[in-house]
């Protein structure tokens, strides 16, 4: 199973106005986050039946995919990551997580952090030294600053909420709609397993938070407590 193969599957599986859709959903206009992002117009569920069937593609391979204008072929190359990352061992896990932290530029939309993050760095860094999330946070690529934030998925999985906290209070000033997205869903996550953490971070910062960060973390209160948050 070669590169080559493997485009030529993708390419196979492209649907024109699926990709127009996608171009649209991603935001990949001039000035956008996604500008200059190209799609074939593959669904998920398709491009991980990829990835699964070339599990064994070297990582110079993933490196040159990755690397791609293409969105689908990145995502599949991160697909394939998270599961080669699965079946490692620990100085592979290692391994794999060292490549992806310094192949961030080419992670460079919502879902190809979102899908990734938690599974590699996050779930890496679960018995580590974090300081890695923190410069990332206060990185100016925005990427980087959405992998800080998602990365703690896998630490609040584990009931650890902790460095999700204060990755967020970073984060609580940034100026992009994905962050406050991204921001409040990990509180709202951590609020599912304690709420008293997520209510007690909330009432110290949330006359400050932006109001979409806001609303996400607070999507799951009852009317009341909500109007009160909103009230500020």
């Amino acid at each position: 199973m070669t590169l080559d193969n493997l485009k030529s599957d993708l390419q196979s599986l492209a649907d024109p106005e699926k990709a127009r859709i996608l171009s649209r959903f991603f935001k990949t206009g001039k000035g956008q986050y996604g500008e200059g992002d190209v799609f074939l117009g593959i669904v998920v569920p398709k491009q991980r039946a990829v990835a699964k069937k070339y599990l064994e593609l070297s990582m110079s391979d993933i490196r040159k995919l990755l690397s791609s204008e293409i969105h689908e072929h990145r995502l599949v190359a991160l697909l394939i990551l998270v599961n080669k990352y699965k079946k490692a061992d620990r100085e592979g896990k290692g391994e794999i997580a060292g490549f992806y932290l310094e192949h961030t530029k080419h992670i460079n939309n919502w879902d190809l952090v979102d899908l990734s993050a938690p599974n590699i760095p996050g779930d890496y860094l679960l018995d580590k030294d974090r300081s890695v999330l923190y410069r990332l946070a206060r990185s100016g690529n925005l990427w980087e600053r959405r992998i800080s934030v998602m990365s703690t998925l896998a630490f609040i999985r584990k009931n650890d909420f902790a460095d999700t906290l204060l990755v967020s209070e970073i984060l609580l000033r940034d100026d992009h709609d994905l962050i406050h997205k991204a921001v409040g869903w990990m509180l709202r996550e951590v609020g599912k397993r304690n709420l008293q953490t997520e209510e007690d971070f909330l009432r110290k910062h949330y006359r400050r938070m932006p109001r979409t960060m806001l609303r996400y973390a607070i999507e799951r209160f009852e009317e009341k407590k909500r109007r009160f948050f909103l009230g500020k």
